[in-house]
Formats: C-alpha cells, sequence, structure tokens
C-alpha cells in the first residue's frame, strides 16, 4: 500500500455512505453481471489498476466467463455480449468521459430500447458509483490485489 491518504480513515463517514450506495447498488434491477460489466469498462477507462484488478475477481467469482472479461475493452467488435451489455457498456463509456455534448439523443433512446427508465436510473448511479471509487483509489494509489483477503477474492483464482 502507498503512503498516500487512506479514504477509509481520513473521511469515514463519506467512506460508510459511498460503501452503503455501493451494496445499494447490488440490489438494483441490473443483473449481476451487467454490473460487472459496468465497473470493469469504467475501471479500465479510468485507469484504476486496484478497482480493475477487484473488479475482474468478482466477475470471475460470479461466473462471467474469462474470454469475456478480455473481450470487455474490445466489446464494440466482440461477437461475446449481447445487444443490452453493449447499451450499458456504451452508456457506461458516455457517462465516464463526459463530452462537451454529454449524452447523445441517440445513445440515450438506444438505451431506452434495452432498460427501462427505473432502469436507466438505476444504470446511471452504478456508474457514478464505480466512477467516485475509481477516483478515490487513483488518488490513494491502492495497489491491486491488497484487498482481496478482506474482499474474498483470492477464490477467483486470478492470483
Amino acid at each position: 500500500m502507498s503512503n498516500r491518504v487512506n479514504h477509509f480513515v481520513t473521511a469515514p463517514k463519506l467512506t460508510q455512505a459511498l460503501s452503503e450506495a455501493s451494496m445499494a447498488g447490488y440490489k438494483t434491477s441490473i443483473e449481476p453481471l451487467i454490473k460487472s460489466l459496468i465497473d470493469i469498462r469504467a475501471s479500465q477507462l479510468n485507469a484504476c489498476a486496484f478497482c480493475l484488478d477487484m473488479h475482474v475477481k468478482q466477475a470471475k467469482i460470479k461466473g462471467e466467463r474469462e474470454l469475456r472479461l478480455y473481450h470487455v475493452a474490445i466489446w464494440r467488435e466482440s461477437p461475446l455480449f449481447t445487444a443490452k451489455e453493449k447499451a450499458a457498456l456504451a452508456l457506461t463509456e458516455a457517462l465516464t468521459k463526459l463530452s462537451d455534448s454529454g449524452v447523445s439523443d441517440e445513445l440515450y433512446h438506444s438505451t431506452l430500447e434495452h432498460f427501462s427508465e427505473v432502469e436507466l436510473s438505476e444504470l446511471c448511479y452504478l456508474i457514478g458509483i464505480i466512477n467516485v471509487w475509481n477516483r478515490l483509489q487513483i488518488l490513494s494509489l491502492a495497489e491491486p490485489g491488497s484487498a482481496d483477503a478482506a474482499f474474498g477474492l483470492s477464490k477467483a483464482g486470478l492470483n
């Protein structure tokens, strides 16, 4: 672990609130493997090594196929993802790397072809939450794999 700020120590109430929001995210109507894809793709885009490592392991534990994990970075070209998963990944990219024009009407409407308005809101929260975690972990330089034992990630078999 680095000697940078540890948000769990310096801002425990805020970190606890974010942890609770993360846990609430697991209780949404969004399928667990789609949530994993969101977490992985946002972490890739943000270059958050700690979160990427953690979420790949979590996805493997949830039953995600290893080849699909390798294909998340090339999801547009990959035949391994459904149209619904691709819609979630496209929204993840748009909300993680906001452009000056925001989210296009085309992306908004194409996402609504696969998700209800409630699910769309849930997706936005899930994407926002992982982006906050990414920024916190990037600042703290959290070491990938350093929390495997605490989070039960060793059973992913990806060490």
